[in-house]
């Protein structure tokens, strides 16, 4: 089976080109289920109940996300009712909603998606590395498809947590940078590997914010309310071939769709 994975959807020209792209990604890999982080989707920070609609709807069967996903407060009773859209698994355990999705595409192959986020210059959290073990040992014998999006700012821990789980689950994707690495591999294991999965979202700014407010916080110092950048979006991703009989990946190819 083929599998697509999206990295973070920022703001409406993220939510736009994801929309005008999944179908024809899916008809043109021939991949049967879609991953995307939407942290990010909701005027660049948190996600709201019909933004999230919005893009189950575009096609995408498992939404993560990371450290903004309660931004938006109305997310809430929201992310207790669909189970398509996941917190991270290392939140604590009384955190509202789940970071663990386990279903089957539309040929029946069975698919597990893991969201989990990183400590280094992150939110405390409990370690990424003791929950994604755990689960993994819980749900191995349910699905031989595992994915798991670590939504990290460190690179060493991105990697760290590739060569963690390289032979356990099928993908380890990084999130959280918006800039998409060229490190895409297969891990000696047969994990499918890459550090950041790059950012679904306007070019015309930083990281997906206007320019001129970023520049302004590092030129003075001064809080500044970022706003999403306009213009044209560019989709990032990757997209895995996986032998669902075993999990394995047998490839990895980074997506770029240009509006």
């Amino acid at each position: 089976m083929k599998a697509i994975i999206i990295g973070d959807v920022v703001g409406r020209p993220g939510r736009t080109i994801l929309r005008e792209s999944v179908s024809r990604l899916k008809h043109q890999y021939e991949a049967e289920f879609v991953v995307a982080n939407v942290e990010n989707a909701a005027s660049g920070v948190g996600i709201t109940p019909v933004i999230a609609d919005e893009i189950l709807q575009a096609g995408v069967d498992v939404m993560t996300s990371g450290n903004h996903i309660f931004d938006k407060k109305e997310v809430v009773p929201y992310i207790e009712s669909q189970p398509r859209l996941l917190r991270p698994a290392n939140y604590p355990p009384d955190t509202p909603g789940r970071g663990v999705w386990i279903g089957s595409t539309n040929s029946g192959a069975q698919v597990a998606v893991v969201n989990i986020q990183g400590r280094v210059f992150m939110a405390p959290s409990d370690s990424p590395f003791k929950v994604v073990d755990q689960i993994v040992s819980e749900i191995a014998g349910r699905t031989k498809v595992i994915l798991v999006d670590h939504h990290a700012e460190a690179t060493s821990e991105k990697i760290a947590m590739g060569r963690f789980l390289d032979g356990r689950v099928s993908a380890v994707v990084g999130s959280h940078t918006h800039v998409q690495t060229a490190d895409e591999q297969i891990l000696p294991g047969a994990t499918a590997y890459i550090t950041d999965l790059g950012m679904t979202g306007p070019h015309d700014g930083i990281i997906g914010v206007k320019s001129e407010l970023v520049l302004a916080r590092f030129l003075r110092a001064l809080p500044v309310r970022f706003e999403t950048a306009t213009g044209g979006g560019i989709l990032h991703g990757v997209v895995i071939d996986i032998d669902e009989r075993t999990g394995k990946a047998i490839a990895i190819e980074r997506l770029r769709v240009d509006k």
